[in-house]
């Protein structure tokens, strides 16, 4: 028996096959992640640093694998092939998800939509707008908005085709860009820093010996059990409410304890027992989680002794400035990093450029230096063309980029959630310069942008790295992950766009499609007004608490440099009060106080026996919440979400 367990099958890299079954699976996985959020709004997979549906597909594979294993065993897939599947997926995934495609389809048409005599939208910034990238055909935005049309009706599909071919350019931009950003940091963070990685533990796990081991381990069905029972549990509640419910695993309020001020300031608080993300929590270190939750505790007692002090007075509004304490750390943080890989990167361009260089990917980094440069030169037509000032440009992509970089070393070292919705480069603008500096034709282009800048939980970069990843632990070629990752990307892109479109237009955005991204709009330009009709000038409290965030990262970055002992980590703050840490710090405080009693009394080795149990607990949470959405998709009806 154990002979055959670790007989996988015979070694293939990216095959034919797995990448017309990645086609496939990719088109059936971008429309159902957005009938399932956009439509239904039952899902929220695309929320979590793991992404839910590529996961279950996986897991489905790795299944069908066992199956062919005892009938047909040289038909049997290899990890590289279902990594590769798995990788098309992701990135399909990540362009449908929260915070990038739905998003843009949430605000490309809800300026001339929502315009009125009472927001005076018209002749307040309508001059100023970029329209090549705008829908602004009443008939098509009726249709969109209202549903009960046709998504095939040249009328109604038609004037979204040119600004999504704008966006689309754009946005291949800015991912290219981040992807040239990867092949120049892989080497320092993968193969010298050797960063663990904690997101793609799942994906190696279910295609090791091509699915066999995890799926044979019992620990693993332990922890899939566990969640499978709450889900279950759970989800029959949903649909027949006599049966019990256990309240405590999503979002339990536990703010309603506290009533009198100072403590009312807490009445939001919840607390959550997610199976997943306690399993999640289990890889991160332990220095991390524990700073992730300490210094959420802490941000509430900020709260508290603010209120009590009377902080948040007439003349402190904004308290407690969470926006400018989270960019000011972010920033700092992503400073810190860039300064730290400026040795890597000069080795990186000399490699690139000297002749009959040996080194193995100079190739590549010279491609990536070249395709920066054109990428700078395409953004600064964008920004030409948008009308923004070269300063604000500058800082707003430079911004955009850091944070990327940051975003990206998070999910490296760390793989917490990142859904950091206080930060964004329009913010910060506000933030140092004042809306009246800045300027109204600034900021209206800069709001045509908010969408791809509201929370970041889908960034293009982190997944592009951990393809990167995968593709070396399976032995896949750099460049042959390279072309699948693109290929994934442009396919992606079309499904998702006919998705969304085929969605809205049959069921209405604002009719029947509930998950339908009408705020991300709202912020776009709601803000925008406030801003126009009353500009201000440099907020000296916002500048304060903006710098305050960055001096205490990099307090913590030093000391942490400095001293073994020191217990706190920069990214327990920068994640604490950026609204990263809200669904998940009671999560991270179990995980953390599960893994620490088992490694002070069982050592690294009893952590390692561990490690099947909370995969399962992932599994489990993933796979019976994706058969959950399946049913209401089908069915019609209302079901279980597993998150929020």
């Amino acid at each position: 028996m154990e002979s055959e367990i670790a007989s996988p099958p015979a070694k293939r890299g990216v095959t034919l096959r797995s990448i017309l079954l990645s086609l496939l699976l990719s088109a059936v996985n971008c429309y159902w992640v957005t009938l399932v959020e956009v439509r239904y709004f039952t899902l929220d997979g695309t929320s979590l640093p793991l992404f839910v549906t590529p996961v279950f597909f996986l897991f489905l594979l790795a299944l069908g694998n066992l199956v062919l294993r005892k009938y047909a065993p040289k038909l049997m897939f290899s990890q590289a092939e279902l990594l590769t599947v798995y990788t098309f997926l992701v990135m399909g995934t990540l362009l449908a998800g929260h915070d990038l495609l739905q998003n843009l389809f949430g605000s490309i048409g809800h300026a001339h939509r929502y315009a009125s005599p009472e927001n005076n939208w018209q002749s307040l910034f309508f001059p100023l707008l970029p329209t090549f990238w705008l829908v602004s055909d009443p008939t098509a935005l009726k249709g969109f908005y209202q549903g009960n049309v046709s998504p095939y009706d040249p009328a109604m599909w038609g004037p979204f085709i040119v600004p999504l071919l704008w966006w689309g350019l754009f946005l291949g931009t800015l991912i290219s860009v981040c992807f040239c950003l990867n092949i120049l940091v892989r080497r320092t963070w993968a193969d010298h820093e050797r960063l663990s990685f904690p997101i793609v533990q799942i994906p190696l796990a279910l295609t090791e010996n091509a699915g066999v081991k995890i799926l044979s381990s019992r620990l693993m069905w332990i922890g899939f059990g566990i969640a499978m029972f709450i889900d279950l549990l759970n989800g029959f509640h949903v649909l027949y409410p006599s049966l019990p419910y256990l309240e405590f695993v999503k979002q339990y309020n536990i703010g309603q304890l506290f009533g009198a001020r100072p403590w009312n300031v807490l009445s939001g608080l919840n607390l959550a027992l997610y199976p997943f993300a306690i399993g999640l929590a289990y890889f991160v270190p332990l220095e991390l989680s524990f700073s992730c939750w300490f210094f959420f505790i802490a941000r509430l007692l900020f709260q508290v002794t603010g209120n009590a002090a009377g902080w948040d007075g007439q003349g402190n509004q904004g308290f407690p400035f969470f926006e400018q304490q989270s960019s000011g750390a972010w920033l700092a943080w992503g400073v810190t990093i860039a300064w730290a890989l400026r040795k890597p990167v000069r080795e990186a361009w000399r490699e690139a450029f000297k002749r009959n260089s040996k080194d193995p990917e100079a190739r590549l980094y010279r491609y990536a230096f070249l395709g920066i440069g054109a990428g700078i030169l395409i953004l600064a037509g964008f920004s030409a063309k948008l009308g923004l000032s070269f300063w604000v440009a500058s800082m707003f992509f430079g911004i955009y980029f850091l944070l990327a970089l940051t975003i990206t070393r998070v999910r490296a070292e760390l793989g917490t959630p990142h859904e950091i919705n206080f930060v964004n480069p329009r913010t910060v603008l506000v933030s140092v310069f004042g809306s009246q500096e800045i300027g109204a034709s600034n900021l209206t282009a800069l709001s045509t942008m908010h969408w791809y800048n509201r929370g970041y939980r889908c960034h293009p970069m982190p997944n592009e790295l951990e393809a990167m990843k995968i593709g070396d632990s399976a032995g896949i070629r750099r460049r042959t992950m390279i072309f699948v990752i693109a290929l994934a990307l442009v396919w992606g892109f079309v499904f998702v766009c006919w998705a969304n479109l085929h969605v809205t237009f049959t069921d209405g955005a604002r009719s029947k499609a509930v998950g339908y991204k009408w705020w991300v709009g709202a912020e776009s330009y709601e803000r925008l007004q406030g801003w126009l009709q009353t500009p201000n000038h440099v907020n000296y409290n916002q500048q304060a608490y903006l710098i305050g965030g960055a001096i205490l990262t990099i307090f913590l970055r030093v000391m942490r440099g400095s001293f073994l002992w020191f217990p706190f980590h920069p990214a327990g703050y920068a994640l604490a009060v950026s609204f990263a840490m809200d669904y998940f710090w009671f999560c991270f405080f179990v995980a953390w106080l599960v893994k620490m009693l088992i490694v002070r009394f069982g050592g690294m080795r009893a952590y390692q026996t561990a490690i099947p149990f909370f995969l399962g607990l992932i599994l489990g949470d993933y796979v019976t919440g994706s058969v959950w959405v399946l049913y209401g998709a089908i069915t019609g009806i209302p079901v279980y979400k597993i998150f929020i």
